[in-house]
């Protein structure tokens, strides 16, 4: 009973949270939506060489995890996290400066650049089915959670933008600081649960459907 009340809680507050920042989390979306379109224009638009050396790449790792090549699950997931760090600090740092807030934006629309380049490359190099497959394999779990957790972190940012912008006192800008810095905490477990997902279940995930490439 009480783990249910304790889940229904963080439900409330996190919908109260979603619900008073829905135009933040609009305008983070729709750079998020920018950058994913921007990585689509930019693939499909590559050089005819460029293209085969994707293809290549692409069909040499396929090739490689079909005769048992052994991926270093822990060397991967330490890459992976420490990547998350680096973005969860970057975006922190960028909406803690105030100032920064362009940055935050820009971050957001180079991982949708990232997202519709890799989708537009598999598409390009397996054919659209294939390439849907490959996605939700590879992709979509680990981007259920990384994706929302983005988008939160950015909107926290701002969101600290606004309040010191509201009342400039020294009291108010550290505790609106504290607030996004343990809001950032949390996003960051977050980032690291993404990691964990995209090493130990989406890879094993592939594996079992690799032979359909």
């Amino acid at each position: 009973m009480r783990n249910q009340k304790t889940n229904n809680k963080f439900i409330s507050l996190f919908s109260e949270h979603i619900i008073n920042n829905i135009r933040e989390y609009i305008i983070v979306i729709i750079f998020l939506l920018i950058g994913v379109v921007i990585g689509a224009i930019f693939i499909n638009n590559i050089s005819q060489d460029e293209s085969m050396q994707i293809k290549d790449y692409l069909s040499n790792f396929i090739t490689a995890l079909k005769t048992d090549y052994q991926i270093d699950k822990i060397t991967l997931l330490k890459q992976s996290v420490t990547e998350n760090i680096i973005l969860a600090t970057a975006i922190w740092f960028a909406g803690a400066c105030v100032i920064g807030i362009p940055v935050v934006y820009a971050i957001v629309t180079f991982r949708g650049f990232c997202l519709g380049y890799t989708i537009s490359a598999l598409a390009m190099s397996f054919g659209s089915t294939k390439a849907i497959v490959f996605a939700l394999l590879t992709i979509l779990l680990q981007n259920i959670v990384f994706i929302p957790a983005i988008l939160a972190e950015s909107v926290s940012g701002i969101k600290l933008y606004k309040s010191i912008m509201k009342d400039r006192r020294k009291e108010n800008i550290k505790l609106e600081i504290l607030k996004h810095t343990i809001f950032s905490l949390f996003i960051l477990i977050a980032f690291i649960l993404s990691s964990i997902i995209e090493v130990y279940i989406s890879n094993n995930i592939l594996m079992i459907f690799i032979n359909y490439f």
